[in-house]
């Protein structure tokens, strides 16, 4: 082979090397960060092991709310700069009653800074204990719908699907799961996951 092409055929590799590997920034609360979890074990730290050819990275906070997620968002963003930013917000602003309108604006605004970085987003939604009020827990659930419909966003309508009533699967405070979900959290959100890194290479 003569030698350009070779150059031309390593550089060629290279390319299909580099966009093969994706960076992924998850921005989270508790949920995310694992509490009480250990952290190999946390449902993020699985996504990683599980997604080898990719780097996750995890920004999740314990007791992170959607106006403290939006603050932090543009350093990790120009730190990182991932191509997929998983949003795991706002269960926090529920269990507080904050307003609903304040969760979807700061919601949107973090859409706003990762599409604006070239990152797609995936949204995974939270549920809150109906003992906040039937119309509140609705309007709550609903706005993961509205946001992930108005901008086109692939969503996971609720991230403790088949977890969040099974005493087995949950800590004391009801609240939090432990550390047997954390695969079961992986297998709701890692389909997801797989079609925005597939819908990002087509």
């Amino acid at each position: 082979m003569r030698p350009w092409r070779l150059i031309g055929a390593l550089c060629w590799a290279f390319f299909l090397s580099s966009a093969s590997h994706a960076q992924i920034l998850v921005v989270g609360d508790s949920i995310g960060a694992g509490y009480g979890v250990p952290e190999q074990a946390n449902w993020v730290s699985l996504l990683d092991a599980e997604l080898s050819q990719h780097k996750v990275i995890n920004a999740s906070i314990s007791g992170d709310t959607s106006s403290g997620a939006k603050a932090r968002l543009p350093a990790l963003l120009d730190h990182f700069a991932p191509e997929l930013v998983i949003i795991e917000i706002g269960g926090n602003d529920g269990l507080r009653g904050q307003p609903v309108a304040l969760l979807k604006q700061n919601l949107n605004d973090m859409i706003d800074l990762a599409e604006a970085h070239g990152a797609d987003v995936l949204l995974l939604g939270m549920q809150i204990p109906p003992n906040y009020g039937r119309t509140y827990t609705e309007a709550f659930h609903a706005v993961y719908h509205q946001v992930a419909r108005e901008r086109q966003i692939l969503l996971l309508p609720f991230l403790l699907d088949g977890i969040a009533l099974n005493p087995s699967l949950m800590q004391a405070d009801r609240i939090h799961p432990n550390e047997q979900a954390q695969p079961k959290i992986l297998q709701n959100v890692l389909p997801l996951v797989r079609q925005s890194i597939k819908n990002r290479s087509d």
